[in-house]
């Protein structure tokens, strides 16, 4: 082999070596974040047979017709679109530390379906198992479970969209990028979004000494329903960002809590 030949060789070598050097350590910290579990077929009918029960139907009318705008006897609900699986960020992604073993940025923590009135309005009902089986847990005002449910869809088919309670945010995590879908998650990872790695520092820094069980917990400033709550409207604190149990409410963005027939009702705040 000539020198030359020897110098290329050494060369390609070279660049080969520096291009490992720059890439492994990237790799490595963009190891993949498992998916939360699916919700299955079974759970999805039963959540959609539970909101188009005659009951839930009836509390529906009289959720429409608590503020005068129709009556009761005019609501008309019925379900639009398909129930939706409602992800929040999960305590664990939070409080893992770099370099620990990834974990689901996201747990399951209702199944929803977008309910209509005749006048138009839209609520989006909650379900969640509880020892008394399939349950409404709460009725939210507009359609954000399902509407976010569809822009995550757009934006990456097979992403996981989940909630940032704390801020009203929504996110869509696809692969390694956390991207924005609304006004709200715009303001902390940008237009663009961020990685995963990157909006785990974030909310670590933000969240992670207000776990269930820290010190903030054991003061009691920790809000949302707890395991010993009925349901019937009235919550701690709504400062807590990760509220015990699935009827948790805090930290939602919003303008009231109240109750219709034994259900929850949520007001939210219209912020993008």
């Amino acid at each position: 082999m000539t020198g030359g030949g020897i110098k290329r060789l050494f060369a390609a070598g070279t660049l080969a070596a520096a291009l490992t050097l720059t890439l492994t350590p990237q790799a490595a910290h963009a190891a993949p974040v498992p998916a939360p579990p699916a919700p299955d077929a079974i759970s999805m009918g039963s959540a959609r047979d539970v909101i188009a029960a005659p009951g839930t139907l009836d509390t529906l009318s009289r959720f429409f017709a608590r503020d005068g705008a129709l009556a009761a006897a005019d609501a008309a609900p019925r379900i639009e679109g398909d129930v939706v699986a409602v992800y929040t960020l999960a305590p664990e992604f939070v409080a893992a530390r770099p370099g620990a073993r990834p974990v689901p940025i996201a747990r399951q923590e209702f199944l929803a379906a977008t309910v209509v009135a005749a006048d138009g309005r839209r609520a989006s009902v909650w379900t969640a198992d509880t020892p008394a089986g399939r349950q409404v847990v709460n009725i939210a005002d507009g359609d954000d479970e399902a509407r976010y449910a569809a822009s995550g869809a757009s934006l990456s088919s097979g992403g996981i969209v989940f909630r940032e309670p704390q801020i009203n945010a929504w996110f869509v995590q696809s692969g390694d990028r956390v991207l924005p879908l609304n006004a709200d998650a715009k303001r902390v990872v940008g237009a663009g979004g961020t990685s995963v790695s990157a909006y785990h520092d974030r909310v670590h820094r933000a969240y992670a000494d207000k776990l269930p069980g820290s010190g903030y917990d054991a003061k009691g400033l920790a809000g949302g329903f707890g395991p010993n709550d009925t349901g019937s409207g009235t919550a701690r604190p709504a400062d807590d960002p990760f509220g015990v149990g699935p009827t948790a409410l805090a930290g939602v963005g919003l303008l009231g809590v109240a109750g219709v027939g034994g259900v929850l009702v949520t007001v939210r705040r219209r912020r993008g």
